[in-house]
Formats: C-alpha cells, structure tokens, sequence
C-alpha cells in the first residue's frame, strides 16, 4: 500500500472512531456563545466575560472603532461594544478574533504551514465579506466569520504532520493528504464545535464546484467565490478552473464570461478586514 492510502486511511478512521485529534474553541468563545443564545441575558453579561481576557477586550473596542464598525461618538467600553454591534455579531467577532490562537505548532514547518492557511483564510474572509453586499440573505460578518472558517478541516492534518516526520519529508503527500480529506474533516470539527449548519456546509462543500441548488446565493456561493478569487495567478489547484462552469458565480450575479472580480470598489473596505487579523 502506498505511503498516502496508509495515512488517508488511518485518518479517516481516526476521524470515524473519534480518535483524531480536533481543534478545541477557545473557552471564551465558547462562553459568549452560550450568554448570547441565553434569551434572558444582557449586554453587561456577555461584556463581563470578555473582560475576562484583557488583549481580547482591547481588541475588540479596537475593532468596535474601526472604519468598518465605527460611529459618531467614540467607543471606550465593552459595553457599549455590545450595545452598538449587537450580541449576536459580538458573538462572531469574538470567535473570528480567537481563532489566530488555534493557528500554531511547535515544529516550525508546521508552524509555516499553519501561518499560511491562517493568512489564506483571512483574505478569503475578507473577500467574502465584501461579496456578500450582492447577497440579501448572507450577512457581511457571518461571509467573514465562514471565511475565516472554511480550510478548519487542515489543521488535525498539519498536527498529525508534527507527530509523523514522514508526512514533513515525503514531497507532496502532505499536500495530497490536504486536498483529499479538509473538507471532510472541517465539517467534523464545527459539528463537533455545534456551529449552524450554514457554516458546516461552508467547510464540506467550498470546493465542490459542480455544487448547485436552487434560490439566491448562500453562505457556501459566497465563500467559494472568495475562495476561487484568492488563488488567481497563484500555483493551486483552483488557480486554472474556468469560471463559466461554476453555477456560484452566476447566483452571485457575476457574469459566464468572468474570470476574476473587479474589488477596486471594495478594496479599502477588503484591507480594514484583513487588518482586523494582522
């Protein structure tokens, strides 16, 4: 048996027999979640929490008074944090700001490796939330929060790369072992994690060109589009699909004959995004 049939299959048992190892949510995400689905509580309680981690606090009123959040009168409290976004776009913030920390390894080819989907993953966050302005039924911070999201399913792979020298060493395998099995295995983690179903789909299907259904654009149309934009001239396996065969780009309103977005319309709005996770 071939060096990639042995680890793809003894990851995908590890994954059926719930031996892999998955990513856990940062406490503090996992708090705010549980207050903001709580109908009897306040925007002081979710702000007590967050309080609790002092670089996230600071982060977040930083966030609340940027280009993309801010309004006339100045933000100095998480509170008021609460009070002008709202709990529910808190709650997004809150899990899209703590999910840099999940991003690192000890050996130092993982560790690139990890930086180099944390940095993919913000721009097609960043894109997505520009697109989703062409969407009516897809909010701006869910299309960034679902970028951000959508390669999840690569970081049990680069672990397992910590504990495997072989997967390091083999040339490509390790890229084999990627394509083959993260959008399976992102599905996994944010079931495991209780995300929306929306976002669950968004890791199992951003690739799955031949995707279709029936209706506007959704979640995983927006994400896969940002996605497919991320990787123009670059060397990817998505870098020479022809766009007219992929029915996301026509929900979105995008034209048969395009192959790359024009963003210079959003443009600033796409850099203060990709500043919120510099």
């Amino acid at each position: 048996m071939e060096p990639e049939e042995v680890f793809v299959n003894e990851l995908i048992q590890d994954l059926e027999s719930g031996q892999l190892q998955l990513p856990t949510l940062p406490e503090v995400a996992l708090r705010v979640r549980d207050v903001v689905d709580d109908e009897n509580a306040n925007a002081n309680e979710i702000a007590e929490i967050i309080a609790q981690d002092a670089a996230l606090s600071a982060r977040l009123i930083q966030v609340a008074n940027s280009p993309l959040y801010r309004g006339r009168q100045e933000i100095d409290r998480l509170s008021m944090v609460v009070a002008r976004l709202g709990s529910k776009l808190v709650r997004n913030l809150v899990t899209s700001q703590v999910m840099k920390q999940m991003f690192q390894a000890t050996n130092e080819l993982v560790d690139q490796r990890l930086r180099e989907v944390w940095e993919h993953s913000v721009q097609v966050a960043s894109i997505a939330r520009a697109l989703a302005g062409r969407c009516p039924d897809v909010l701006p911070d869910q299309a960034m929060l679902a970028g951000l999201l959508h390669d999840i399913g690569k970081l049990p792979i680069l672990y397992r790369a910590e504990e495997r020298d072989e997967l390091l060493e083999t040339p490509g395998l390790l890229d084999d072992l990627i394509a083959k099995l993260h959008t399976r295995i992102g599905g996994a983690i944010l079931r495991h994690w209780k995300f929306p179903a929306a976002l669950t789909a968004v890791a199992e299907e951003h690739e799955d060109l031949a995707r279709t259904h029936d209706g506007p654009a959704d979640l995983v149309d927006v994400v896969q589009v940002a996605n497919l934009q991320s990787h123009i001239d670059i060397d990817h396996p998505l870098g020479p699909v022809d766009w007219s065969q992929v029915s996301s780009l026509q929900r979105l309103g995008l034209g048969v004959d395009v192959d790359e977005i024009e963003l210079t319309d959003v443009a600033e709005e796409i850099e203060e995004v990709q500043k919120l996770f510099a």
